[in-house]
């Protein structure tokens, strides 16, 4: 295994990656949170992870620089190299973003569902998008592994002003 430039471990207890701090910790672990988050409120589950992923997804998005297309290949790559999966920039134009996710380790722990469970990627997508964007997207998982589907998929769509 080999560990991405920029990982730094700090021998106090800190890890981080091209300056910002990162967490390791183990996708059944996030699962099993989240499946406890579900069962204990119900419906608002996917809303309370989705605000937990946009509060990340803020601070990532707020540290890149570069064009729109330059600032989301950065936070996809990033992505994967600290293991939410293989991201692939699917499309952007300047109101919508489509990115693919394969190996979700969120929906690969999660198991088998009746509906999309990554609302952590959603919520950073969400971050994103209104970082290149502008305004408050919407990101919608239109397929998710966790579903029977190959690959995770999320769409943001975003409305300009008239």
């Amino acid at each position: 295994m080999s560990a991405p430039a920029g990982l730094d471990a700090d021998g106090r207890g800190g890890l981080t990656l091209e300056g910002a701090r990162y967490l390791l910790i183990r996708p059944e672990t996030l699962v099993a949170m989240q499946k406890a988050v579900q069962q204990a409120v119900g419906e608002r589950a996917s809303a309370c992870i989705v605000a937990g992923g946009r509060a990340g997804g803020a601070r990532a998005a707020a540290s890149l620089g570069g064009t729109a297309e330059e600032r989301v290949r950065r936070l996809l790559r990033i992505g994967g190299e600290i293991g939410w999966g293989e991201f692939a920039l699917e499309r952007l134009t300047p109101t919508e973003l489509a990115v693919v996710v394969r190996r979700s380790p969120i929906a690969e722990a999660y198991g088998p569902s009746a509906s999309p469970v990554c609302h952590l990627i959603r919520g950073v997508l969400e971050s994103l998008a209104a970082a290149v964007l502008g305004g408050s997207p919407t990101v919608i998982e239109t397929a998710c592994a966790a579903t029977g589907h190959p690959a995770c998929r999320f769409v943001t769509s975003h409305e300009t002003a008239a």
